[in-house]
């Protein structure tokens, strides 16, 4: 039977293993997004925001 201790170590350790995995999707999503928005700018498609000089405002 597992005691106390290990069930709350490993609960910690598990719920630690899970927030990094989110951490880490959205930091990987967030460049993923970046390298689209820089190939659709280089291909000359602009962002609807934007102004006729690129800015967004």
């Amino acid at each position: 039977m597992m005691s106390h201790l290990a069930f709350v170590a490993l609960a910690y350790g598990v719920t630690a293993l899970t927030v990094a995995a989110m951490v880490l999707a959205i930091v990987l999503d967030g460049r993923a997004r970046r390298r689209e928005l820089a190939d659709l700018e280089a291909r000359g498609i602009r962002r609807r925001a934007a102004g006729a000089d690129g800015i967004v405002s």
